[in-house]
């Protein structure tokens, strides 16, 4: 199989006729050794009909349904798993990413030898509450990330088969795919694209604070660090403070004590408490979820991939190379 395009679903009926008419599109003007590997995460549509559908009149498409939904990031890194193209082109099938992009990013792979190209956009799409949002989203994570996602960064992208061997072998339960993708390191080269914007997006304030928590709390020990330096602030600002009322006694000069000055060294101290208690039991759940060894995803179905899994919807010869290299 030369090339393996990626896609995942989730009440995508209205898109699936055309991203599949310009995806095979694309695919075929670079080879006919092409699959299309639709991931339906649980939609409550019809995307998987239409998908079975294209199943039936064309031998490319394959399907992997899964059990409910799990979300997009783990939908994705299930579809990667079953796909076996020496190159793997990965993108959303809402067409606000254009399956036409596989041909430029395809020679741009080839001119830098690179193991991935990537898109960023080169102007945020969506309002002033998304542009703005995810500006600051980017800044904080720069500070507490090691390794900083970039900027505007979107799905797509066509990787090499031995850089989506070493990304699958991630079993992250709490995912966060973008900073997967940079942890897993090899040749990575940006190109710039313009992302269309369908619809209002999905993201809301509520969504974009739990990705970003997420990221932070699964890929960086920074705010841990952090609560150190900031405890550590607090108390030599304390002893300071101590240290200049002592004097302030001594020379007379203290003056009638106040209440209000007490009652708000004891919210802020309060606050600090609960915040840095949050912090680190935040970091506690991560390992309770880690430590149970649940699969991401469960693999109901798998139509055109009968050969590829076992019972449980994972690739027998995946679950092999993970033994081989824990033992």
């Amino acid at each position: 199989m030369k090339l393996s395009i990626v896609t995942t679903l989730y009440n995508s009926s209205s898109f699936v006729r055309e991203f599949h008419r310009r995806a095979s599109a694309a695919a075929a003007a670079l080879t006919q050794d092409y699959e299309l590997i639709f991931v339906n995460d649980g939609s409550a549509d019809n995307s998987l009909e239409i998908a079975l559908s294209l199943h039936a009149s064309d031998a490319h498409v394959r399907i992997v349904d899964l059990s409910r939904n799990f979300g997009h990031h783990k939908a994705i890194m299930t579809g990667l798993a079953h796909a076996s193209g020496d190159l793997v082109f990965l993108i959303d099938s809402d067409l606000e990413e254009a399956p036409e992009w596989l041909a430029n990013f395809h020679e741009v792979l080839l001119r830098s030898s690179a193991d991935v190209v990537y898109g960023v956009q080169e102007r945020r799409k969506g309002g002033l509450f998304e542009r703005v949002s995810g500006a600051l989203y980017y800044t904080a994570i720069e500070l507490l990330l090691e390794m900083p996602i970039p900027r505007n960064i979107v799905t797509a992208r066509l990787m090499k088969r031995r850089y989506v061997e070493h990304l699958v072998r991630h079993r992250d339960r709490e995912t966060n795919l973008a900073a997967l993708w940079m942890i897993t390191g090899f040749s990575q080269v940006p190109i710039a694209v313009n992302k269309l914007s369908r619809a209002a997006t999905t993201y809301t304030l509520r969504k974009r604070v739990s990705v970003f928590v997420n990221a932070v709390t699964s890929f960086s020990n920074r705010p841990l660090i952090y609560i150190f330096y900031l405890g550590g602030f607090i108390v030599t600002t304390s002893m300071a403070y101590g240290g200049w009322l002592i004097w302030q006694e001594l020379h007379g000069g203290i003056g009638i004590p106040g209440w209000a000055s007490l009652i708000v060294s004891i919210w802020f101290l309060g606050g600090v408490t609960i915040f840095c208690v949050g912090v680190i039991g935040i970091y506690v759940a991560k390992v309770f979820m880690e430590t149970k060894d649940r699969p991401y995803t469960i693999v109901r179905a798998a139509y055109g991939l009968e050969s590829r899994v076992d019972e449980s919807g994972n690739r027998p010869e995946h679950s092999l190379e993970i033994q081989r290299l824990e033992r």
